[in-house]
């Protein structure tokens, strides 16, 4: 019941609800889908949003044919301040991320690959930003079941449709 849950959870948070998606693997904390031209594998944290907060996901997205190929992407419960920063922890190693209202990203193709690489080693991530006004805010995910989920986009989005 919990795991489906979850999997509802990531179906309706994700920015790219609206397509059709194919659930590709599910497992631990993380859900992966084929939405046709690009493939995500998608968490919500620990703590879920308060009635009047957006949804917060986690997601690494592969696009066929695009630019995305591994890019993080954190959906935050409340915009952030502008000129504010955004702190991804995956175990104890941060990463700034971009930011633009509620949405935070990965900047480019090598930080990408270290996060992945460090969400392969680590149990959990926090991602952390000041709001508009200048509240704290902070989001925690469990790991389990991400390096399965983001193969299984990765994988997904290698082929042709």
């Amino acid at each position: 019941m919990i795991r489906a849950a979850v999997l509802s959870a990531c179906m309706l948070a994700t920015a790219a609800a609206a397509a059709p998606s194919h659930l590709l693997a599910s497992g631990g904390s993380w859900a992966s889908f084929d939405r046709g031209q690009s493939c995500e594998a998608v968490a919500q944290p620990l703590l879920p949003a308060k009635k009047q907060e957006l949804a917060p996901f986690a997601a690494i997205a592969f696009d066929r044919s695009g630019p995305r190929h591994g890019q993080f992407s954190a959906q935050l419960r409340r915009p952030v301040r502008p000129r504010s920063s955004v702190i991804l922890t995956i175990g104890d190693q941060p990463f700034m991320l971009v930011a633009s209202g509620a949405s935070a990203w990965s900047k480019d193709s090598a930080q990408e690959a270290a996060i992945i690489a460090a969400m392969r080693a680590a149990s959990g991530l926090r991602v952390e930003a000041r709001d508009i006004g200048g509240r704290r805010m902070s989001d925690r995910y469990l790991l389990e079941g991400a390096p399965t989920a983001i193969d299984a986009a990765a994988a997904a989005c290698s082929l042709p449709r």
